[in-house]
């Protein structure tokens, strides 16, 4: 297996939420950009795209995001995390990332990447109870296997599950961008998100 690390931006084939007069594919689109963008400047990593649910043409549109070179593909929407995490590539571990956080800070990535040596899965918690970030250990553990997490599981959910007491690492919590509330976690006065913010403001 090789040693090479990757992480994998899991992006929904259609629109879902948008703030109140923004279009939702171009919302979903900004959001997957910049999420992107976050990852592909971390260091000794290998970055792919996969659309839950995707197309040819959905696989084409996404990919027309990305450097030259990085894997884009589709993914069955019922097992999107562990669909992707098979695709990547041969690899101790893999990193899931939602497409909805594009401000997320680099180094959380990486504390789900250290958390992997010990345990199944690692995960990086969103305030709404979802999941930002999934992590997983390959091999793939039979309970996760079967779980099929995503990012909509629950932290319950996942301990109801779980074998043993540290078979699932918690990471620094973050946020998702999936209501108007969640908008205010932006900082403004932080680099990135281009694509995000010019959605806000309209243009």
């Amino acid at each position: 297996m090789s040693d090479r690390r990757y992480v994998v931006l899991v992006v929904p084939a259609r629109g879902t939420w948008a703030p109140p007069g923004r279009d939702p594919e171009a919302w979903r689109l900004a959001l997957a950009e910049d999420t992107y963008e976050v990852l592909a400047a971390l260091d000794l990593v290998d970055v792919a795209i996969a659309v839950a649910g995707g197309d040819d043409e959905s696989v084409e549109e996404l990919a027309a995001l990305t450097w030259p070179g990085t894997p884009v593909f589709a993914v069955d929407a019922e097992r999107a995390v562990l669909d992707a995490v098979a695709k990547v590539g041969p690899s101790p571990a893999v990193v899931a990332v939602s497409h909805d956080v594009p401000d997320l800070p680099g180094l959380l990535v990486g504390k789900l990447f250290r958390a992997l040596g010990s345990a199944d899965l690692a995960v990086t918690p969103a305030e709404d109870g979802s999941l930002a970030a999934i992590g997983v250990r390959l091999p793939v553990a039979g309970w996760v296997d079967e779980l099929a997490p995503d990012f909509d599981t629950s932290l319950a959910t996942l301990d109801e599950h779980k074998p043993r007491r540290h078979a699932v690492a918690l990471g620094p919590g973050w946020h998702r961008l999936r209501s108007a509330a969640d908008i205010a976690r932006l900082d403004p006065g932080l680099e990135g998100w281009d694509a995000t913010r010019s959605q806000l403001r309209g243009s």
